[in-house]
């Protein structure tokens, strides 16, 4: 039985609602041990704080959103959820997370599960400045900030037992690779690719052990996806056939490793933290080389627009050109995957990763 159940979930036949019930069923989720959910990161875990500052890098427009509940734009990156919106649901606190800057929500919704995270970003504060959006270290200053809320609203005791019981969430690292390290000059000149590779990592590692001493104990540290495979990357990859990128590719698993072993070293050093490694790159790169099994049919071009180029406003442009049915392509804008996507990778992840949390 527990064969035919991992079957269905990886079949062509799951559809999003019922591919958390059966990851809830294998995965044996479903408790109280994981009360709130707290996520730092980029457009990829970013629900709507971008919405909030002076960018161009937002999504809070149609088409976006159009399979979101309610059929509205919310400034996330894709037609509906992204993979922490099901990532807590399947723990067991709720469907959705809200962004902290939106003033639509207050602290008695951020209690239970809140992102920090802003479109754009990444662990290098040089790839923020590239759209002007939320550095990583300003994520966490909103996350003090979140402390003293949270102790104000529930109580310095219960506050801090949610902060040690929570679940954090790091989804973080492409950009600085393809919107800035490859994309302008800079970084490429002071740093070889392993160089800023380490340069990342340890800004990774500074980050979590400042989140350790804040308090927190279970934290998720994500890695990047194969990004040679992303739409924009084939489209502008004119030598190797509209192919994925084997550069680039290359460069996601070495750090990938890289974080990977970080996760071995803090939780060696860092008392009482339990740091796991969240990889979505075999996954990703399952699904883009078999679509079918998942009932995908389209992998190299996304939904939106002509699904070459296009994300954010330009989405909005070619909106006439969007494909009617999301749920046969892997991507929804050339960098960032549709709700079906994002709900198969975040199963892979509770069952896979996260199952030692419940």
């Amino acid at each position: 039985m527990q064969g035919q159940r991992n079957n269905l979930i990886s079949s062509s036949s799951c559809v999003h609602v019922f591919c958390i019930f059966l990851a809830l069923l294998v995965a044996g989720t479903g408790s109280e041990k994981v009360p709130a959910v707290i996520v730092f990161g980029d457009s990829s875990v970013d629900a709507g704080n971008n919405n909030f500052i002076p960018t161009v890098a937002r999504s809070n427009f149609a088409p976006y959103g159009r399979d979101f509940k309610g059929g509205k734009p919310t400034g996330r990156f894709s037609n509906g959820r992204i993979p922490t919106d099901f990532i807590s649901e399947a723990v067991g606190v709720k469907p959705y997370i809200p962004a902290y800057l939106d003033p639509k929500y207050n602290i008695s919704d951020f209690a239970t599960g809140v992102t920090f995270a802003s479109a754009a970003t990444g662990y290098d504060n040089a790839t923020s400045e590239v759209l002007s959006v939320i550095p990583l270290w300003k994520q966490l200053d909103f996350y003090k900030d979140y402390q003293t809320k949270l102790k104000a609203h529930v109580g310095e005791s219960k506050a801090n037992q949610t902060i040690s019981e929570a679940l954090y969430m790091m989804s973080l690292g492409t950009n600085d690779f393809l919107e800035n390290y490859y994309a302008i000059p800079g970084r490429s000149s002071e740093y070889t690719p392993r160089q800023y590779e380490n340069f990342l990592a340890g800004i990774a590692e500074s980050f979590i052990r400042k989140l350790h001493g804040l308090g927190a104990r279970k934290i998720s540290l994500g890695g990047l996806p194969p990004m040679g495979c992303l739409p924009l990357e084939r489209t502008t990859n004119f030598v190797g056939g509209n192919e994925c990128v084997p550069s680039y590719n290359a460069i996601a698993l070495e750090f990938n490793n890289k974080l990977k072993k970080l996760t071995v070293k803090l939780n060696k050093e860092l008392p009482g933290i339990r740091l796991v490694f969240s990889n979505p790159y075999f996954i990703l790169l399952q699904i883009i080389t078999k679509p079918a099994h998942y009932g995908f049919q389209s992998t190299s071009v996304a939904c939106c627009a002509t699904g070459m180029f296009e994300m954010g406003y330009a989405c909005r442009r070619g909106d006439m050109f969007t494909c009617s049915d999301a749920s046969k392509f892997v991507f929804w804008d050339s960098f960032h995957p549709t709700e079906k996507t994002n709900a198969i990778v975040a199963n892979y992840v509770v069952k896979n990763v996260l199952a030692e949390f419940l």
